[in-house]
């Protein structure tokens, strides 16, 4: 049952970061950067602060003792989100180059990989791991993970030859070479959030201190994470603003203004809860193979992206062959998951 809950919890947390690009299609007349800002705000500085005053005894306490107590840990966790967060807004970027579907996939794909497999080596217990049958499931579940993976960025590379001339809307911005190169980058940065998560155990631990729930012990480590990924984000936005001279679209009447705040802070609400489930979710799977709750979320996070790729069309006018390879590898993992789950 525990592992199965936890699956459940990486399955919210996959479905709202599969979802979380969903609402900028209702941000109207704003440059990119702009609506990427706002998100930003509310993903990396506000709900995560809400959360934590919600969910940790004395937040502003255990956030001080980290910073004073534990500033090796607080340091590296800052760290990794920094680094996060360039795969963060390579991310974005590559959604707008290749669209939901295949941007998801292919920066995922990465993702999955270095931040999975890379933990273990750097602490030499990667062989550990495998060496009875529970880890020889887990392993096989990996595997399967990254063959569905690796269909999948083949199903988007059929869909780019394939598709019809007709442009879907934001298609006039695809660039599948771009997109592809920044999609690698995002997944490689990307897997620093894991190494950020594990860099502020120290932190957890204080939280615990304080009769924080286990299951929300991670709420104050996601707000020093976050920080790190709001402040490489921010400095690019504002220069993006100053370059294309669209400072004014914060304040600008003669757009849907209100809408657009609303908009773009539901889809940076929407892009925290991944980490709060996925935080919660992989308390759930064993201290053995937490490692693989990375592989299940973005598992998770790759099928509901996919999912909203064909929900919108994405794929429209493709062949049935391509479409087959799509659904080869969205079966590949769910099993995946179930394997990674039965095993751990």
């Amino acid at each position: 049952m525990s592992s199965i809950l936890g699956i459940f919890l990486h399955a919210v947390g996959g479905f709202a970061a599969g979802s979380f690009y969903i609402p900028f299609k209702r941000v109207r007349d704003w440059a990119w950067e702009s609506a990427w800002l706002v998100n930003g705000v509310a993903a990396w500085i506000l709900v995560p602060l809400v959360v934590a005053l919600l969910t940790v005894p004395g937040t502003f306490e255990v956030l001080k003792e980290a910073l004073a107590a534990e500033r090796s840990a607080a340091g590296y966790t800052f760290l990794f989100g920094l680094l996060w967060g360039v795969g963060g807004l390579t991310f974005g970027l590559s959604l707008r180059y290749l669209g939901v579907a295949l941007g998801t996939t292919v920066a995922l794909g990465c993702c999955a990989a270095f931040g999975t497999l890379v933990p273990p080596i750097i602490e030499g217990t990667l062989a550990e791991k495998f060496a009875s049958t529970s880890g020889l499931v887990v392993l096989a579940g990996l595997l399967i993970c990254f063959a569905g993976i690796a269909v999948g960025g083949y199903a988007g590379l059929l869909r780019e030859r394939g598709a019809t001339a007709d442009k879907q809307d934001g298609e006039e911005e695809r660039d599948t070479r771009k997109g592809v190169l920044v999609a690698v980058v995002s997944g490689l940065l990307s897997a620093c959030f894991a190494f950020g998560l594990a860099s502020g155990a120290p932190i957890a631990e204080l939280a615990v201190a304080r009769q924080t729930a286990p299951l929300f012990q991670s709420s104050p480590v996601l707000v020093i994470l976050l920080w790190g990924g709001f402040l490489t984000n921010v400095v690019y936005c504002l220069y993006r603003n100053g370059v294309n001279k669209t400072f004014g679209d914060y304040g600008n009447s003669s757009t849907p203004l209100v809408s657009n705040y609303l908009w773009a802070g539901l889809a940076g609400m929407t892009w925290y809860f991944q980490f709060m489930f996925y935080g919660m979710g992989s308390t759930f799977l064993g201290p053995a193979y937490d490692f693989a709750s990375w592989s299940i979320h973005m598992a998770f996070i790759i099928f509901f992206g996919n999912a909203w790729g064909l929900y919108f069309d994405e794929w429209a006018g493709v062949s049935r062959g391509t479409k087959r390879v799509l659904y080869t590898s969205l079966a590949l993992l769910l099993v995946s998951v179930i394997l990674i789950g039965a095993g751990s």
